[in-house]
């Protein structure tokens, strides 16, 4: 059974729609910002270098699927940003736009004469977001600083893994991701501000630090208990039991049973009322102290059953176990598809014209996101974006000196 088809619509309008944004960053971060963004209508001007932005570079099989995916519903404009006359085009755009974003280390941006002070000259209501691994102060600020060095200096990794083995880094651009969804919350924050003030300001987003907020409590326990948090595999330190099972056909479940009453009702489940009373595992703190003996418990009886038992038994049950999903299970995945939280959309590029990719993330009610158009190729809408700003011979000049590509 095909995923949900949505096809894309160029007259569709979000509640961001009239929101001109100019995007000079790179990779992922920024890119999801003017993602969740752009999914809500605002116009999204992806500012890229003659060789493309970086993500365009992320290829499988040939195929720029985290560009289409992170991309979508941007306009390209390609222009030589090392020449004067291609940083006096980004000026022209931000005369008309309400939000600036960039990538770049820090100081960078000055160098090109786009520092936020000319910005702000240009259009005082401009809201500049500016993200770089380290923040645009501090020791660190000229220090190059990709995602994965975060998510190690945050502390995330050093909590991660199983206590007899190495930390273990994310198997993805998380570190990128939570910077990029605290900057799209950042610069709503601002582009309220400057709509009830009329004064645009600078967002001054690190990757570090919304990695490392999320990991609260952390500093706060290290303080009371002088303890450092433990590497612990799928265990928690807070309640018990919470870890993953093996199912009796090889599947994997996930148990998380955060709350006395939940705990009781999975003792219950699997046939061992008695363990309401009993002294190792009556409390929370007495289930985490005897975490591994409760996980023997439990995982003897999930392995008798099948992954689909499994589920079964316990949905019926009330217990809130449930299956550790890969990629080919989410596909054919009745909630995902049920929730259309994966989508297909028409791809000539791709097997069977169609790309999957996550819907958009968050759903309003009454102004709901929108698939405007597909990731831009590079340079694609030159003309589309900047003969109505300078004229259809100024943009054959331009393309003519080797400033405007694509």
């Amino acid at each position: 059974m095909a995923l949900p088809r949505k096809d894309f619509d160029p007259h569709s309008r979000g509640p961001l729609h009239g929101l001109r944004i100019v995007d000079l960053s790179r990779l992922v971060a920024g890119n999801t910002a003017t993602k969740v963004m752009a999914d809500a209508g605002a116009e999204v001007i992806k500012v890229e270098p003659p060789e493309g932005d970086t993500l365009r570079a992320w290829r499988v099989e040939g195929i720029e699927t985290s560009w289409k995916t992170i991309c979508r519903n941007k306009l390209s404009v390609c222009l030589d940003l090392k020449s004067p006359e291609g940083v006096a085009v980004v000026k022209r755009l931000v005369e008309g736009a309400a939000m600036f974003v960039e990538s770049f280390r820090p100081g960078v941006l000055e160098a090109m004469g786009l520092a936020p002070d000319v910005l702000l000259a240009i259009n005082p209501r401009l809201v500049i977001l500016r993200v770089s691994g380290w923040g645009q102060d501090g020791p660190y600020r000229h220090k190059p600083g990709f995602g994965t060095l975060v998510e190690g200096y945050s502390g995330f990794a050093a909590i991660n893994g199983f206590g007899d083995r190495e930390p273990v880094l994310p198997p993805m651009f998380m570190g990128d991701a939570y910077a990029g969804l605290h900057g799209a919350a950042a610069a709503m924050i601002a582009l309220r501000h400057a709509e009830v003030t009329g004064e645009g300001q600078v967002v001054d987003l690190s990757l570090f630090e919304p990695l490392f907020a999320v990991l609260e409590p952390q500093m706060a326990n290290w303080r009371l208990t002088g303890r450092k948090k433990p590497r612990t595999g799928s265990r928690s330190t807070n309640t018990a039991p919470r870890n993953v099972y093996r199912t009796g056909d090889g599947g994997w479940v996930c148990l998380s049973a955060s709350t006395q009453g939940m705990t009781e009702k999975l003792f219950r489940a699997i046939g061992r009322a008695d363990l309401v009373a009993d002294p190792r595992y009556a409390t929370n703190p007495q289930r985490v102290r005897n975490a591994g003996e409760l996980d023997t418990i439990i995982g003897e009886f999930v392995g008798r059953m099948t992954l689909a038992e499994c589920c079964d038994f316990f949905d019926k049950a009330g217990v809130t176990i449930g299956p550790v999903m890969d990629t080919e299970l989410l596909e054919k995945d009745g909630y995902v598809r049920g929730r259309e939280a994966l989508v297909e959309v028409p791809d000539d590029e791709m097997p069977g014209g169609l790309l999957p990719m996550t819907g958009a993330v968050p759903r309003l009610s009454r102004t709901p996101n929108i698939l405007a158009r597909p990731a831009p190729k590079l340079g694609e809408h030159n003309e589309a974006v900047l003969a109505p700003l300078l004229g259809e011979a100024e943009v054959t000049r331009l393309r003519g000196a080797g400033i405007l590509r694509g």
